[in-house]
This record gives structure tokens, C-alpha cells and sequence, in this order.
């Protein structure tokens, strides 16, 4: 009987524990809230056109888009911390192994993305105007100003977001495709 208290106290999961079926409530939530994050992000740079350039409505869709990639950025350790601490529960039924090995590559991507996008953002503002503007402060830049690299990092962080258009589409149209047609419990376990 001791052998068996101690295996269930040293081992949080013991065999007949049951799985959960969901993922981790912090890290559903955190899915969520960058999701909705990142697609305003999105909504504000590719709505900035709406005003003519220099007005002040379209300085704050710039900035806007600017601080909610800071904040995204913010939020990736935490939900990749969140994600760590509680594994992503099973799938039923199981991928496999290909599908597997795909939704592993994607996952990864959109990790990448949701770091490198944001790191981007931020050097462009760095190298270009020498500091992040805090109202009427700045926080002064570490790097000497280089619109020239500024104007190559904007480009490739324009270049990725348009082509993760395609890559956050396959994710979304894959967690319909498993919950519609396929009728597993991929989308459930975000839920």
C-alpha cells in the first residue's frame, strides 16, 4: 500500500488517472487570446490605408498594430511555458504519423511566427526612428539608425506576415477539416 501512495505522490499522473481530454485551461486561454491578437494586428496594419499618410487615425492603426505585436511577443513565453508544464493531451483518434509530423511543422511555424513578426516589427522601429515612442518619451534605441536595414527588415516582415496568411489559414481549415469531416477531438481540446 506505502508503494502505491508513493508512486501516485511522485507521479502527479498515475496509470489509472485519467488523460485529459482538453488542453490546459492557461493554455487554451492564451491560444485564444493571441489568436485574437494577432488577427487584430493584422486588421489594423491592412486597415492603416483607410487614412491618408501622416493623419492621425493612421498612426494609431501603425501603432497599434506595433504595441499588440509587443504583445504577442510578451505573451509567447508564458503560453510556450504553459504549454511545457501541461502537454497537449491525446489525440482520439490518433494522427498518423504523417499528419503527425505535418501538424508538428505547422505548430512549429506558427511559434516562429509568433516570434520572429513581432522581433521584426520592433528593429524596424529601433533602426528607423532610434526608440520606441512612449507618449511624449522615448525609449531610446540601442542601435545606431539605419533606415536602409530598417527598410530590408520592414520588407521581410511584410513578406512574412503575407505568407503566413496562408500558413494561419491551413491551421484554421485543418482544425475544421479534423472536427467536421474527420470527427476527432483536435479542436475540442482547444475548446
Amino acid at each position: 500500500m506505502a508503494d502505491l501512495i508513493r508512486s501516485t505522490v511522485n507521479h502527479p499522473r498515475a496509470a489509472d488517472t485519467p488523460v485529459p481530454a482538453r488542453y490546459a485551461r492557461t493554455s487554451r486561454w492564451l491560444h485564444w487570446l493571441m489568436a485574437g491578437l494577432v488577427i487584430l494586428a493584422y486588421i489594423l496594419i491592412n486597415c492603416r490605408g483607410w487614412f491618408p499618410k501622416g493623419s492621425t487615425p493612421r498612426t494609431l492603426f501603425v501603432q497599434g498594430h506595433f504595441w499588440i505585436g509587443l504583445l504577442v511577443l510578451a505573451l509567447l513565453l508564458p503560453r510556450l511555458l504553459a504549454r511545457l508544464r501541461s502537454p497537449a493531451p491525446p489525440l482520439q483518434p490518433p494522427l498518423a504519423p504523417l499528419m503527425q509530423l505535418l501538424s508538428k511543422v505547422t505548430h512549429l511555424a506558427l511559434y516562429g511566427f509568433l516570434l520572429v513578426q513581432p522581433l521584426m516589427g520592433l528593429m524596424v522601429v529601433l533602426l528607423e526612428r532610434g526608440g520606441i515612442p512612449l507618449g511624449g518619451l522615448t525609449l531610446a534605441s540601442p542601435f545606431a539608425l539605419d533606415k536602409a536595414m530598417a527598410e530590408n527588415i520592414e520588407a521581410a516582415h511584410v513578406f512574412l506576415g503575407e505568407a503566413f496568411y496562408y500558413v494561419i489559414g491551413l491551421h484554421i481549415a485543418a482544425a475544421l477539416w479534423h472536427h467536421f469531416y474527420l470527427r476527432d477531438s483536435v479542436l475540442k481540446r482547444m475548446l
